[in-house]
């Protein structure tokens, strides 16, 4: 259905896409996995029409094309959606299912009820039981996912391209969603499907191109591709399982017994209630639980970010007092939430700034700042994390996920932290980012910082925690610790009566 041939992109100079060859076939979905700065961004966008490449042709149908604009890839037949799904929430549900090709009546004008009955229709085929006159904005991510795969298809799109749709989903979105692809492939259309997680890849996809460096270094079918070997060639050498003591080689020690910090009874009216917790030097604590348990909300009160109607915080051993994010970054707790975008990085201002934004008070002398001492902070983060930039002076917001999420590690790291807070770390980034990830945080412990990592994967809290607490509807529904620690217990707590 579609072929591409020697596709080239730079950027400033830098190479982005290097001679890549892609063929996607109808009937088909195709995965397409590579590290955060591999291309993958670059190479959606050439397929998209949002840039040209600089060089290589694009055969589509048969017919070589030059895609000039979206609009001119809608119109051949080729419909991406993005991540945040790329709708409007403010808009109704059938607005933006039919969003520039909307029936008209007469005098040209819209007509509403044919719209609504077929988003009513449309809606259904999809098993989404809801108003198309609703918000969308009013669905949650899973439903808001299904609603731009049924505008793709109700739009003829031959070729769809779906960039990272399942990142924010649970497992029964997840499950609606993988329905709804599983159609579009019967349907003989052709699905691009990019990805971190490599359980979505073998569960939907029937081949594979894994991109490093903007260079394609293997495609294929997925049947018979080890796991190890795929991630093999996603990193660029052997797999190696991670978890041991960065300075003996040993299995890591066990954490300290005194708690470092401890939150007890945090409660908020019909948010949380009565949670504790303990984090001890050496220990990572997990937080477990499905969305809208209070998660987020348990480390934003943790870090001041979220006044508590009543509980409080203990800094080893003593009442931390009237607690506020002033107060807790001072106490070094640093806290890396979820929405990086929103909530963490400042997109328009450079990654060195980023890093450097909570230290400056720390770093200023009657309120000047050294630029060569700070460009030193920033080089060394920038090379222990392996932030992939231009340079120091590029615009945050122009990273990819993986690397604006270690911008925002660099920043907390940058003020030597007792304890840190890291709400869902790993979601977005690609497979060789999580695996540094895992050895990065290994390495904090044997450092003796006390860390809280919130996950919504089961397997990530297993693989990295020493003990985890469970949460259900703003309650601590259970405390594992050592051995206790299992996927099998973690769900039972969150099953249970």
């Amino acid at each position: 259905m579609l072929q591409a041939a020697g596709i080239c992109k730079s950027f400033q100079g830098a190479p982005a896409l290097d001679h890549v060859t892609l063929a996607l076939r109808a009937g088909e979905v195709h995965a397409l996995v590579g590290g955060n700065g591999a291309g993958k961004s670059t190479l959606v966008k050439v397929l998209s029409g949002v840039c040209r490449p600089d060089a290589g042709r694009l055969r589509y149908l048969g017919e070589e094309v030059a895609l000039s604009s979206p609009a001119e890839a809608a119109r051949l037949g080729i419909a991406t959606i993005h991540q945040d799904a790329g709708l409007v929430p403010t808009m109704s549900i059938a607005a933006n299912l039919f969003l520039g090709r909307e029936p008209r009546g007469r005098f040209g004008l819209i007509d509403f009820a044919a719209m609504h009955a077929r988003a009513a229709e449309l809606l259904s085929s999809y098993g989404l039981r809801a108003d198309p006159r609703r918000p969308l904005g009013s669905l949650g991510d899973g439903a808001r996912q299904l609603v731009a795969l049924a505008r793709a298809a109700s739009a003829d799109a031959r070729l769809v391209v779906m960039d990272e749709p399942a990142s924010a989903l649970e497992r029964d979105e997840l499950d609606v969603l993988f329905g709804a692809i599983s159609r579009l492939r019967d349907e003989g259309r052709a699905v691009l499907y990019v990805t971190h997680r490599l359980d979505e890849l073998y569960e939907i996809c029937d081949r594979v191109t894994v991109l490093r460096e903007g260079r394609v270094v293997h495609t294929g079918p997925l049947a018979g591709l080890d796991r190890r070997r795929l991630v093999s060639l996603l990193l660029g050498r052997p797999f190696h399982a991670g978890g041991m003591d960065a300075a003996t080689g040993e299995p890591a020690g066990p954490p300290a017994d005194e708690p470092l910090l401890e939150a007890r009874g945090l409660t908020r009216r019909h948010v949380l209630r009565d949670v504790s917790l303990a984090l001890r030097t050496g220990e990572v604590v997990g937080l477990g639980g499905l969305r809208g348990a209070g998660r987020s909300e348990t480390a934003k009160a943790i870090a001041g970010a979220l006044r508590v109607d009543a509980g409080q915080v203990t800094i080893a051993g003593a009442p931390a007092g009237k607690w506020s994010i002033r107060n807790a970054i001072r106490a070094g707790v640093g806290l890396v939430p979820e929405n990086r975008r929103v909530e963490g990085i400042v997109p328009t201002l450079s990654v060195r700034d980023n890093i450097a934004l909570a230290a400056l008070p720390r770093l200023s002398r009657a309120g000047i700042v050294s630029d060569a001492h700070l460009d030193r902070i920033v080089a060394t983060f920038m090379r222990r994390l392996g932030i992939q930039a231009v340079s120091p002076r590029q615009a945050a917001g122009e990273l990819s996920g993986g690397n604006q999420q270690k911008v925002l590690l660099a920043r907390w790291l940058a003020m030597h932290p007792k304890v840190l807070l890291l709400d869902e770390p790993s979601r977005g980034v690609d497979i060789a980012t999580k695996l540094a990830m895992r050895a990065l945080l290994d390495d904090l412990a044997v450092d003796g910082l006390a860390i809280l990592l919130i996950s919504s994967d089961v397997s990530e809290l297993v693989e990295n925690c020493d003990s985890v607490v469970v949460l259900r509807d703003g309650a601590v529904v259970g405390e594992l610790a050592g051995p206790e620690v299992s996927e099998d217990r973690i769900m039972g707590a969150l099953a249970a009566s």
